[in-house]
């Protein structure tokens, strides 16, 4: 069997967990920042763990993740 190949896209923006689960950064955080609630900016800082519904997805882009 040929290697399967890995989404460089993915590969830079998401990781997998210890359990398994997709590590991502939160979105909406790059610029226009002074529209946003001060509340919404500290909840955006650090990662989170992606919706189980959506992992799916990302882990066929990550075969060996």
């Amino acid at each position: 069997m040929p290697k399967l190949k890995t989404k460089s896209g993915a590969k830079k923006r998401f990781r997998l967990t210890a359990k398994g689960r997709v590590r991502m950064n939160v979105a909406y955080k790059r610029h226009n920042l002074r529209k946003r609630p001060q509340s919404m900016k500290r909840k955006a800082r650090g990662t989170r763990v992606m919706s189980k519904s959506d992992e799916p997805i990302i882990k066929r882009f990550l075969p060996y993740g």
